[in-house]
């Protein structure tokens, strides 16, 4: 296992990171995911941790508290060290039927750490993350809450998940400018099949020595294998009850088409293959697994060990480019002799 630093910071987290979503009791929207209990979740939580992953996440949303309350007991059952592992969890969501048990306030904020310190079991968390964009709290009001529950050591660092650049980089401005804790993270979809991340977000990141966690690396399990061209709906899969995250189809089978072979001369599964090639993207942090059981989590672990050719990586790069976009196109146009070979033609324009 390779650990990487959490953005700015001196903090290693592991590149592999143990997602807790199936943590799950099954209700509402996440009977579609999982319904992994205690005794499941702490094979899993073990597993992970033995095969070096320190980094674990969750969010008070997922299946209202109901992963938080088993992440938390697991390393209680398991013996696991506090001070061993580093603890992600996410704030935004609705957790109640009150006006306010919702968003990026400074009151719900408040009232949500300390419902998910409790549940943890612990009396910090190392990463909190605001989950959603909320497009009625200044950024200023939530940032100055996130300051002071690092003040108070409830927290140790922030993040954020599901954000547009552009607020993204003026929340780093207000920091910079108010000394507050700046967001060190951004967790955000990313895939061979979804690369949008790389328009605008993975520039921002780059630049500001932000850390980047991958959420639904396997297109909620798109990826893993048992979907193809022939086969869009497979029985065992959750992706075929519950169709998300978004994508581009006639795109992801090409993917697809080309993710096979490879797995096939590494004598791997798909899966492996698209995790070892997020991890191969030098501006991934930590790539965030979910799974239900032991051999599904053992064979992304494995992804830590696959190290794909150049060859293979041009393949893959190429199958899943983003077409192009505006400015992005231009910008490249433009500027495509700055540091490369002189445009010899521009030099004719402009003589």
């Amino acid at each position: 296992m390779q650990y990487k630093t959490l953005g700015n910071t001196g903090l290693l987290v592991s590149q592999l990171c143990l997602g807790t979503m199936t943590f799950s009791n099954g209700a509402g929207i996440y009977k579609h995911i999982g319904n992994v209990g205690q005794q499941e979740a702490d094979q899993l939580v073990r597993t992970a941790f033995d095969a070096g992953v320190n980094f674990f996440d969750t969010a008070d949303v997922y299946s209202g508290g109901a992963s938080e309350e088993t992440l938390g007991q697991s390393f209680k059952n398991l013996g696991i060290a506090r001070s061993d592992v580093v603890l992600a969890t996410k704030v935004y969501s609705r957790m109640g039927q009150g006006r306010n048990d919702v968003g990026a306030s400074r009151g719900h904020i408040m009232d949500a750490v300390e419902a998910s310190l409790r549940r943890l079991q612990t009396d910090h968390i190392d990463l909190y993350q605001i989950h959603a964009n909320d497009s009625v709290t200044p950024v200023d009001e939530t940032l100055r809450a996130l300051d002071d529950l690092v003040t108070q050591g409830k927290v140790r660092y922030v993040g954020v998940s599901n954000w547009q650049a552009w607020k993204i980089a003026r929340s780093l401005g207000t920091s910079a400018q108010k000394d507050l804790a700046r967001f060190e993270t951004v967790q955000a979809y990313y895939s061979l099949a979804g690369r949008d991340v790389e328009r605008e977000i993975v520039p921002l990141l780059e630049a500001e020595k932000m850390g980047l966690l991958v959420w639904s690396p396997l297109v909620g399990g798109l990826l893993s294998g048992k979907f193809t061209r022939d086969n869009q709906k497979p029985g065992d899969s959750r992706r075929s009850e519950f169709d998300f995250p978004i994508v581009d189809k006639d795109r992801a089978w090409n993917i697809i088409d080309v993710l096979k072979p490879i797995a096939e001369a590494h004598q791997c599964t798909p899966a492996r293959v698209a995790l070892a090639w997020l991890l191969s993207r030098p501006v991934v942090t930590s790539v965030i697994m979910g799974a239900k059981r032991v051999d599904q989590l053992q064979d992304n672990l494995a992804a830590a060990e696959l190290k794909l050719s150049a060859e293979e990586l041009r393949l893959l790069d190429e199958v899943s480019a983003l077409p192009p976009e505006y400015p992005g196109w231009m910008l490249a146009t433009q500027g495509a002799d700055r540091l490369g070979p002189v445009d010899l033609w521009a030099q004719a324009v402009n003589s």
